[in-house]
């Protein structure tokens, strides 16, 4: 007799929050958990776990149809290129035909008037979701906490100082975990979270009261030194990465070093009715990652 506990796709699966959405929902019997992969190596991975995995990959549309066969609810986390539009339309055409009905989607910043291109680019997606007629959550998380720690796999806070690229602008943040919560949530309980766009953003703070922030947590001297806009594009066209993506983040800092993107400090007061508890703030989450930043 087939289960009548909904099944539940997690795409991103081995990145950050899809991985961190994942690891919420493991211990949940309410649901069948399945990881998207896109290897064999990962796969194993997983099932050695006690995790069911498919074989997907947004670059061979030929993997969609069949990992979706069977799926009640999804969570579509897209890489950062222009690809994500290409790959996000597919997979949803393909995710209608298998009958899915609650899709959760990882997008980005900013309100529904937003000219930055990479966030608008995301709320094309969560149109075409709504146009297909799937029961939906949005998610639009403010800049992750997370970037603190690393971005593009290089430490950036290294011995006491802050190298970022828009200049004093105060930014709304959010811990990368708690969007994942919020992510778990809305798979679990599609009932109290459909129709939602969440904004996701509780903490304002420049880099320079960050790292005030760190000092007074870490007890040691940390600063902050703007840094050109240009070096950032300088840097990752010198890393290989994909550039028509990376331009449009050059774009928008620039846009916050300006201070010409309204509502770039927003904050929100949604997150104890999505997850029950408070979100992370600064402070905390210092303290959280204490190691990663003391020297």
């Amino acid at each position: 007799m087939p289960s009548s506990k909904p099944t539940v796709l997690i795409t991103g699966a081995t990145g950050q929050i899809g991985g961190d959405t994942l690891r919420r929902l493991r211990a949940d019997d309410t649901i069948t958990l399945v990881a998207a992969v896109r290897s064999p190596a990962q796969a194993a991975a997983f099932e050695a776990q006690g995790v069911r995995s498919v074989l997907l990959d947004f670059d061979r549309e030929e993997t969609l149809a069949p990992a979706l066969a069977g799926i009640d609810r999804a969570l579509l986390v897209t890489g950062y290129t222009v690809d994500m539009l290409r790959q996000s339309k597919a997979f949803l055409d393909q995710a209608h035909l298998a009958g899915v009905r609650h899709v959760v989607h990882l997008g980005a910043c900013g309100p529904d008037d937003t000219t930055v291109a990479h966030w608008a680019w995301h709320q094309l997606v969560e149109r075409y979701i709504e146009w297909r007629g799937f029961s939906f959550t949005h998610l639009r998380p403010e800049t992750f906490m997370q970037n603190l720690l690393s971005y593009g796999g290089t430490q950036v806070v290294q011995a006491g100082l802050i190298r970022q690229f828009v200049g004093d602008a105060r930014l709304s943040w959010v811990d990368a975990e708690d969007v994942a919560l919020a992510a778990a949530q809305a798979l679990l309980h599609p009932e109290r979270h459909a129709g939602y766009t969440y904004r996701l953003g509780y903490d304002a703070k420049s880099y320079h009261e960050i790292a005030a922030v760190m000092a007074e947590v870490l007890g040691k001297p940390f600063r902050y030194e703007p840094v050109a806009p240009e070096v950032f594009l300088e840097n990752m066209r010198a890393a290989g990465a994909e550039m028509a993506y990376m331009h449009c983040v050059y774009d928008h800092y620039k846009r916050y070093a300006a201070h010409t993107l309204p509502g770039a400090d927003d904050v929100f007061d949604n997150f104890p009715g999505i997850a029950g508890q408070e979100p992370v703030r600064w402070r905390q989450f210092i303290e959280k990652h204490r190691a990663a930043f003391d020297y």
